[in-house]
């Protein structure tokens, strides 16, 4: 049988099938394929990338040269990478959120579900919980985001294993960085581990509305947002930037965990948040050895709690080294280690956390 000859358009109808890995579209729709010259069995495609030092163009070389080196026909294969021009990137910008831009997610009467995961004090390990939920999330076939807005203490870089510096397409458009199939945005992309964030109230103000209005979230199914612990500036400025956004309030069993953690129940009721369940964290501590339970922290603080708030409690989390250890090591532990005691009490409040905020349509 004769083998069929090369096309241009057949190898552009290959390329189609290839994804861009941030922008999750076509890279012929996006514009990225360039020159395409086809000699005999010779074939060379130019692509463009967004950016000279776009940090995924070896994956995006990757998958060009996988989709077309197993093409009937093809001997020799040139994969060559460019950078588009300021024009080129503002078309796609354009394409992504529109000549006039579109609304944010964050935005009343938007899809996505915003969702605040806040906690009255710190230590009580709610970045952990907002890791794990994002992920156990996006594990069940959502889309999700995570915006760490824990300035002062952002450590979701960390949990979640990268420390990439996002791509800026335009002046006001930013590539939120993806890591186990959420998007991310910290201000820890920007700032080194051992450098302190030293912000006013007017400058954090400023970064929050970039992260909300200039990141291209791309309408996630939900938004999760660590928040810092308490009610201070950051707290409110979120509050008011996503005004139809829910509530999740991590505690800790102690009685007095539970009685800070009302004051940011006590925060959303006053800026008209919903509150929409309460999880407890540190709930026990299972020996190992023997399988015996103990209470370290006793108090029925998130039960309590919930009560009070008349909200379900979403559930309790025990307290296990893999939880911290998984996090550490940069994959949170519904992916590091989905049979651990941990990660399934997680994954029924991901469950928990869908059934009181169900997708939109």
């Amino acid at each position: 049988m004769t083998t069929p000859a090369v096309t241009r358009d057949g190898v552009i109808a290959a390329l189609r099938h290839v994804i861009d890995p941030e922008l999750h579209r076509s890279i012929v729709d996006l514009g990225m394929v360039g020159d395409v010259t086809v000699d005999g069995d010779r074939v060379t495609v130019t692509i463009k990338l967004t950016i000279a030092g776009c940090p995924l163009k070896a994956e995006i070389q990757r998958r060009v040269t996988t989709a077309l080196e197993g093409m009937p026909g093809i001997g020799t294969l040139h994969v060559t990478l460019d950078a588009m021009n300021d024009e080129e990137r503002m078309s796609v910008r354009d394409g992504l959120i529109g000549a006039e831009r579109r609304p944010s997610p964050f935005a009343d009467g938007a899809r996505t579900n915003v969702v605040l995961i806040a906690s009255g004090k710190g230590g009580v390990g709610k970045s952990s919980i907002t890791a794990n939920l994002a992920v156990a999330l996006a594990d069940r076939g959502h889309s999700v985001g995570l915006l760490d807005a824990d300035v002062y203490g952002y450590s979701i870089p960390r949990m979640m294993g990268t420390n990439r510096t996002p791509v800026m397409l335009d002046d006001d458009l930013i590539l939120p960085v993806e890591a186990h199939g959420v998007k991310l945005m910290s201000v820890g992309f920007m700032a080194s581990d051992d450098q302190p964030v030293i912000w006013r109230g007017p400058m954090l103000h400023k970064a929050l509305t970039s992260f909300v209005t200039e990141v291209f979230w791309d309408d996630p199914d939900y938004l999760l947002v660590d928040l810092p612990p308490g009610t201070g500036d950051v707290s409110l400025s979120l509050a008011s930037l996503a005004p139809a956004a829910r509530m999740v309030i991590v505690t800790t069993p102690q009685l007095a965990a539970q009685r800070v953690a009302q004051r940011a129940a006590g925060m959303a009721r006053r800026v008209d948040i919903d509150v929409v369940g309460v999880v407890e964290n540190m709930s026990w501590f299972e020996a190992p050895d023997t399988g015996t339970r103990y209470e370290i922290l006793s108090g029925g603080g998130g039960t309590d709690l919930a009560a009070q708030l008349k909200v379900p409690l979403l559930g309790q989390i025990p307290m296990e080294s893999s939880v911290a250890r998984a996090g550490d090591d940069g994959t949170p532990v519904v992916r590091a280690r989905p049979e651990s005691a941990g990660a399934k009490a997680l994954m029924a409040v991901a469950d928990a956390l869908e059934r009181q905020v169900p997708v939109r349509t």
